[in-house]
This record gives structure tokens, sequence and C-alpha cells, in this order.
């Protein structure tokens, strides 16, 4: 069977604005900026390149996301009880963007990826946040207008990773994180890395997917690791469960691979896996995975 076909995954719908502040936004936008913290870390500018962008800014109350609800189990069980002192300093910088948006306490907006990562950059820093779907590019457009640090493109999401790569910085993170609703999404992030190692070979780069069962994902850790042998301090996999990926026709979970880590990424998410996996579990039996093989070890 060919690989293409091996990796097929089941269409997920997984339009942003109807998972806003999910479980895996918890998690996905923690991981976003603990990589961005660490790049500001030297004083030379770095460029975020957000492929499938989405709206940018998120309604909790809208129709979209009442229709799911799914923020209660995320972002709203993060906000409902007082976190332990040394993950509440990891999810610091991440939270304030959070609280940001809803100046009035409480939460009834999500900033979306290319938001949160604005809040986070510094003068000279540049967002690139690229959305097709025409709806929500107009939103991203609204939202980042005269803005002289974000540009926002209308491209397709893979067509866009090959225009932007590498950026003139030669520093800076690509986050990859497709809607999939089509056939192939997970062997175009095998496609995308192979591009991004090309193209950006020191560049952090975050490849986001949903998890119904295990084997088409680790079909796609598989298919991953055939592009290269890659070194423990290049890739660090990270799997969040929220009930055991026992109904494929679930969303059980969701996973990160990260290649070219911060060498401090996988020590924080050490210390707030346990807790977030505690608060975020849906039925008994969540889990965590983190690793630096694909697919990682998991219990």
């Amino acid at each position: 069977m060919h690989v293409a076909a091996e990796l097929t995954l089941d269409s997920m719908n997984y339009r942003h604005a109807y998972h806003a502040g999910n479980f895996a936004d918890v998690l996905k936008h923690l991981v976003l900026t603990l990589v961005i913290e660490h790049l500001k870390l030297k004083p030379a500018p770095f460029r975020v390149i957000d492929t499938h962008a989405g709206s940018g800014s998120y309604d909790l109350h809208s129709l979209e996301a009442t229709k799911t609800g799914e923020w209660h189990g995320g972002i709203g069980r993060i906000l409902a009880e007082p976190l332990p002192a040394d993950v509440a300093t990891i999810l610091a910088p991440y939270l304030a963007a959070v609280a940001e948006s809803n100046p009035d306490g409480g939460v009834t907006t999500y900033p979306g990826s290319p938001l949160l990562a604005r809040r986070l950059l510094r003068p000279g820093d540049v967002l690139v946040a690229n959305e097709l779907h025409p709806d929500d590019h107009a939103a991203l457009e609204h939202l980042f207008a005269r803005d002289p640090q974000s540009k926002v493109l209308h491209l397709d999401g893979w067509t866009a990773l090959k225009a932007l790569l590498p950026p003139k910085e030669r520093r800076g993170v690509v986050l990859i994180d497709p809607p999939f609703e089509e056939a192939g999404e997970l062997q175009r992030l095998v496609t995308a890395l192979k591009e991004a190692q090309r193209r950006f070979a020191t560049g952090t780069v975050l490849l986001w997917f949903p998890i119904k069962a295990l084997a088409p994902i680790d079909r796609f850790y598989a298919a991953l690791s055939a592009i290269a042998p890659f070194a423990p301090d290049k890739i660090l996999t990270v799997e969040l469960h929220i009930r055991p990926p026992v109904d494929p026709d679930r969303l059980n979970g969701m996973g990160l691979v990260v290649f070219n880590p911060p060498y401090t990424l996988a020590g924080r998410l050490a210390a707030v896996l346990p807790e977030l996996t505690a608060r975020l579990a849906s039925e008994p039996g969540a889990f965590y995975a983190l690793d630096t093989r694909c697919p990682p070890r998991r219990p």
C-alpha cells in the first residue's frame, strides 16, 4: 500500500471556530508560547509563521463555539481553580495572552494562535498569518489591520509554507495546524516537515494533528522518521489523550511533533502535563506521552 493511503485520516471538520479553547488548543498554544518565549532569550529578531491561522480571535458565545461547547472542557477547566505554583509559572505567558482578550475577567473570547503569538512579540519581531477560508481571512485582515509587525496572506497553507521559507531573519517558529477537513493531511504534514528541513533547517516547526485511533498516527510517525534519523535533540513528540483511544469515531486526543525544540521545552512540559491531563480528562484513563522518539512511549 502506498504511504499516502496509509496516512489517510478520516475527515475531522476541525475548523478552529468550533473548537476554540478546547483541550487541544490549551496544549498547542502553551507549546507555541513556550517556543516563542525561548526565542526571546536572544536579542536577534525572529519570525512566527502560522500556515493555517484561522480568524485569530473567537467569541465563545458564537454559534460555532456554543454548538460544541468544547472550551468548557479546555480553557474553562484551566481557569476554574488556582494552579499549583510551578505550573502557574510556566503557563503565565499563555494565560496572560488569554486574559488580554478578556479585560473584564472570566473567558468569553479566546485568542487563536496568530493573536496569541502577536501578543508575545517584541518590537522588530514579525508575524505572518496565512488563512485560505475567505471569511476567516477577512476576519484576520481586520484583526491585524495597520499592524506593521503582522502580515496576513490568503493562500493555501501548503503553498504558503514553500513561499515563506526561509524567513529573512533565519530565526523563528512555523506552526502547521491544518483543519483536517480533507483526506491526506497527515501525509501533507510529512511533506511539510521535509520541506521545512530543506528550506529552514535551523527553525522550530510545530506539526499539530488530532488523534482518534492510534494506528494511523503511528504510521504517520513512521513516515516522519523515514525522512531522516532524528537525533534526540532534533525532535520532541507530545500527546494528550483526554480518554483512552478506543473509539475511532471520537476525538480522543491530540498530538504535536516539534522539530528543533528549544532545549527547555521537554522539561517544562514534563512539569505541567500531569496537572493538565488531570484537569482536561473527560473520562477515566486519560494519559499523556512525551518523548524524543516517533512514536512516543505511551503508558
